[in-house]
């Protein structure tokens, strides 16, 4: 018998799902971090149907990772620019596009590889900021209680 008292975990993960985490979002966000910032540009890159592009891209605008600024009057047109918070999520991007690397590329290995601006190649790592050390499951410690 389940409670009906039941809570969801609080947690940021889930609230930062809420905003990015369906496909054709995460995909909006790759495209203008790669520098298609036009909508019909997205449509052809992304392959996803132009209503449901509309959609992302205004939910995007208005939790405040993207900005919409226009470039043309007549007709008007507008491009999509990262905020400080989508920049943000360039590792997020990055680290994902690594696990999909190792796990998804199959034979043909990696579809595109990125050059670090040190000339080597980009192998995103998510690291301790404190002591530089890659981040493991089992070496971190919660320090604030659940409020769940």
């Amino acid at each position: 018998m389940v409670s009906s008292s039941v809570q969801p975990r609080v947690c940021s993960i889930a609230r930062t799902l809420d905003i990015v985490g369906e496909k054709w979002a995460l995909l909006v966000i790759r495209e203008v971090l790669l520098g298609n910032r036009r909508f019909d540009e997205m449509v052809r890159r992304i392959g996803a149907p132009r209503d449901t592009l509309t959609a992302r891209l205004r939910t995007l605008v208005g939790a405040g990772i993207l900005e919409r600024r226009q470039y043309s009057g007549h007709p008007a047109r507008h491009e999509y620019w990262l905020t400080e918070a989508g920049g943000e999520l360039y590792p997020v991007i990055m680290t994902l596009m690594r696990w999909g690397d190792r796990y998804l590329a199959g034979d043909d290995g990696p579809p595109v590889v990125f050059q670090h601006h040190c000339g080597h190649q980009l192998v995103p790592q998510v690291v301790c900021e404190a002591c530089g050390e890659p981040l493991h499951p089992r070496h971190a410690t919660r320090l604030t209680p659940d409020r769940a």
